[in-house]
């Protein structure tokens, strides 16, 4: 039980020092006790393989020790936390990217080469797997974000421009998808086709109603569901290109909800299917830090 009255980043440390993997013990001392980003890498160090790509569960739903370009991605991710995603650093990267590639220049959510070892059941392994939003939209925002510049980039942004504008106009895009959406959109360098993008698919996503505008108690939808998700999902901070989407009052009561939602032993839900007892136990830290960084993101005290 997480000490009464403290504040939510000190309840939230005991649930961290309590449950997390090194990687996330690092992550949230660098966040919010001061620490710097040298352990942070040196613990993501040990996910890194010969190719260049990331494996060994560094995203839970993936277990075995083989890369994986959510792993990659998800390594990505930390490392922009950190401010080290630019340089030497992503050239291996970049490299393992492109070997992964489907025809069309983008990556699978899920390579073959994880045949044999265990993942989540709704991630279908196929020998000839499409191409995914899911995975390219993040990294590819993330890439443009630190200024990197590859011959990969070329065709993975291209082929998300593609599928962004698809998601606006036809169906019903998942939330997860729209959220990768805005990954891209919000680093992406070209601004006035990103902020015309994110206008189409702002009003996609209030006409589906994809996002819960007025939460209720226990109310626990999100991303990783298969139901609507919360503005606080997708825009994550401020500045990003999904913030127009929502008026003032309902970003503050997603966040609300987002606050209240933390539980007594200190850590937040990850409204994550349950497959597999480790993935279960790991995906909650992520779930924390994120939680907390949206909140300090929008001013919210922690």
């Amino acid at each position: 039980m997480a000490p009464s009255g403290a504040s939510a980043a000190a309840r939230a440390a005991h649930f961290v020092w309590l449950t997390a993997r090194v990687l996330e013990q690092r992550r949230f001392a660098f966040h919010f006790l001061g620490g710097g980003p040298e352990p942070v890498e040196a613990a993501l160090t040990a996910y890194r393989l010969d190719d260049g790509g990331y494996g060994h569960a560094l995203d839970p739903d993936l277990r075995g020790p083989v890369s994986q370009p959510l792993h990659t991605a998800h390594a990505l991710r930390v490392l922009d936390e950190i401010g080290r995603c630019g340089g030497r650093r992503a050239e291996p990267v970049c490299r393992y990217l492109t070997a992964v590639s489907t025809p069309d220049g983008a990556l699978p959510a899920l390579h073959p080469s994880l045949r044999g070892h265990p993942a989540a059941p709704w991630f279908p392994l196929t020998e000839d797997p499409p191409s995914s939003l899911l995975t390219t939209g993040p990294v590819v925002g993330l890439l443009h974000r630190n200024a990197v510049w590859h011959a990969w980039l070329f065709r993975a942004t291209d082929f998300c421009w593609a599928a962004v504008n698809a998601l606006a106009a036809n169906g019903r895009p998942h939330p997860r998808e729209v959220r990768a959406a805005v990954d891209f959109l919000d680093g992406v360098p070209d601004r006035p086709r990103a902020e015309a993008a994110a206008d189409r698919l702002g009003r996609a996503v209030r006409e589906q109603r994809l996002a819960v505008l007025d939460p209720g108690p226990g109310h626990r939808p999100g991303p990783e569901a298969d139901g609507p998700c919360f503005p606080h999902d997708l825009v994550r901070t401020p500045a990003s290109l999904a913030r127009p989407w929502f008026t003032d009052a309902e970003l503050t009561r997603s966040l609300d909800h987002l606050a209240a939602a933390q539980g007594e032993d200190g850590g937040w839900p990850a409204h994550h299917r349950s497959w597999a007892p480790a993935a279960e136990l790991e995906h909650r830290p992520l779930a924390t830090i994120e939680a907390l960084l949206t909140l300090r993101a929008h001013g919210r005290p922690v």
